[in-house]
């Protein structure tokens, strides 16, 4: 796999000069383009593998996913990638609908770089995709769903407004790209996808784990327990005191506990 151009000189959280990095370039089954970079785990399990999905707006080369995939990488190999419409990807945003494609292109590198168990790992709108991955396509061995939504079209918290005022006018598409490079589709969605509290009845028996803040002002706690209601075993609800909003709240002692866990939710499968 040939990486794609400039990523070689995104800038790097300090935590990543003690890992050993490569891009890479991923290709979706419709044919987008994806930035992705693999980390090499420095943790006594180097069989499992964590492919990490960003929020929102997020990206590769931003510091809350950086330090996400450093914080992990010592607990397993990483894969991480810039969704379709982010960052040096192609194509445009669809907010988790095409983004399963994505998904599944990064879980299937992982298997052919060698690694025998992979977890999805997803935050906010990469939250939504490894639930909707795990059930529609499956083929992973455990999911980590952090921040994530449980249902479309939510709007009862003012950044929530913001982001369907982003999605659904033209003026805010050009502003989503202009500040933060995301391009998102003007198309909308043809045929509305099965929302993830929907979904996530048919993950089972792939081992869940939802992680959510009680201070997430996008979502309030009424997401994660509707998700964590609809799922069957194994799953595990994690509602943690004072934590907001995806990776840019996530703190280091935080996402140690997520990669420390890995070897408890994987044995549950």
């Amino acid at each position: 796999m040939v990486p794609p151009p400039g990523v070689e000189n995104a800038s790097l959280d300090k935590d990543f000069s003690s890992l050993e990095t490569a891009p890479l370039t991923l290709e979706t089954e419709d044919g987008e383009r994806l930035a992705a970079v693999h980390f090499t785990g420095t943790s006594q399990i180097p069989s499992v593998a964590v492919v990490v999905a960003h929020g929102f707006t997020g990206s590769i080369a931003k510091p809350g996913v950086q330090s996400v995939c450093a914080a992990l990488a010592h607990h397993a190999g990483v894969i991480a990638f810039d969704f379709r419409g982010h960052g040096r990807s192609t194509g445009h945003s669809t907010l988790g609908d095409l983004e399963v494609l994505d998904l599944q292109a990064a879980v299937a590198t992982a298997r052919r770089l060698g690694y025998e168990r992979v977890v999805t790992c997803g935050w906010s709108m990469g939250g939504s995709v490894v639930l909707r991955h795990a059930a529609l396509v499956g083929g992973v061995d455990a999911v980590v769903s952090v921040s994530a939504v449980s249902r479309w079209f939510y709007r009862d918290t003012k950044p929530m407004r913001r982001v369907h005022w982003a999605i659904e006018t033209r003026i805010g598409r050009f502003v989503a790209r202009r500040l933060t490079g995301t391009r998102i589709t003007p198309h909308g969605w043809p045929d509305v996808p099965e929302s993830p509290v929907e979904v996530v009845p048919r993950i089972a028996p792939i081992p869940l784990l939802l992680v959510h803040g009680d201070s997430d002002h996008y979502f309030p706690v009424e997401h994660p327990q509707a998700l964590y209601d609809a799922a069957h075993e194994p799953k595990e609800l994690w509602l943690l005191e004072g934590f907001g909003h995806a990776e840019s709240a996530a703190t280091p002692e935080m996402l140690d506990r997520v990669g420390a866990h890995l070897p408890v939710l994987l044995a549950r499968g």
